[in-house]
């Protein structure tokens, strides 16, 4: 073989050997893209089927708590009656809140200067018991001079907290599966810190979500309470001190003439100069007068 021709052959193999190494580096290229773009999809699908199951959770939540056929109201009462005897009568209503399974908030009474008596008790009943108790209060009034009765409607309030609350707690778990996985340090700390907002709202609306039942199944019924019996003052219960109110007023005359005295004393010697004055002027003109008189009788 001439030495031209083994030149040509070694040029032909050395050309394949380049085009099937770059063939072979083009498809390792080609199929990393390939993995990567397949990774990327794969971690966008399961935050989206992620956003999809808490929206579905939050959406099945509130179709669950729509459909609920009680409505939750907050019912407050306000009544003001009269009543023949204030003890009495607030034993009996403290007797029913018992009955009832409320509770008393609070009881106040009152003694006016004509020994009338009043009373301002708050009470909280459950709900199931409100209209019963209010009968039962009108029953131990003589009269009643204004009853107000007020209700608020949370239901949709409550609806929303329940579905906030449902969408934290399923945060929450992730965040602790995320926790449990993590293995570097700045990793934990960031999952730590995000996990610990979610709680910290997760209590505040179970706060609320707690107040919201405690106001919706407990009632409140304020009542003003007056008594209508007509107080009649009896003879010699006190007020027939006939002694007491003859040393009053002994003292009260004494204290007038010690005052009238003290009061000319300080006149007469604070103003000690001008009398005197008025005094030798009234005298000079009465001996000037004195005199005139005599020249003429002469």
């Amino acid at each position: 073989m001439s030495k031209r021709s083994f030149k040509g052959l070694f040029a032909v193999f050395l050309l394949i050997f380049v085009g099937a190494c770059s063939s072979h580096d083009s498809e390792e290229s080609k199929s990393t893209n390939e993995m990567a773009q397949m990774d990327k999809a794969a971690g966008s699908n399961e935050i989206a089927v992620l956003n999809q199951e808490d929206q579905s959770t939050v959406e099945k939540t509130q179709r669950d708590q729509v459909n609920i056929s009680d409505r939750m109201i907050i019912h407050q009462a306000n009544m003001e009656v009269r009543v023949k005897s204030l003890d009495k009568a607030q034993q009996n209503i403290e007797k029913k809140v018992k009955e009832y399974g409320g509770y008393i908030v609070e009881s106040n009474e009152y003694r006016d200067e004509n020994e009338l008596m009043s009373g301002h008790i708050i009470v909280r009943v459950p709900e199931k018991q409100f209209q019963a108790f209010l009968n039962d209060a009108e029953a131990e009034a003589a009269d009643v001079l204004s009853r107000n009765v007020s209700g608020q409607d949370v239901t949709e309030e409550y609806v929303d907290l329940e579905s906030r609350l449902k969408s934290k707690r399923a945060v929450e778990e992730r965040l602790l599966g995320f926790m449990k996985e993590a293995q570097k340090t700045e990793d934990l700390l960031k999952i730590s810190s995000d996990l610990a907002k979610v709680q910290e709202e997760i209590e505040i609306l179970v706060g609320k979500v707690k107040y919201l039942e405690n106001q919706t199944d407990f009632s409140t019924v304020e009542i003003s309470m007056q008594e209508s019996k007509v107080v009649v003052p009896g003879v010699g219960d006190g007020d027939l001190d006939t002694w007491e109110k003859t040393k009053k007023q002994l003292a009260v005359s004494l204290n007038f003439l010690l005052a009238a005295a003290s009061g000319l004393v300080v006149f007469f010697v604070g103003n000690l100069p001008v009398i005197l004055l008025f005094v030798l002027i009234g005298a000079g003109i009465f001996y000037l007068v004195k005199r005139k008189r005599r020249k003429s009788n002469d």
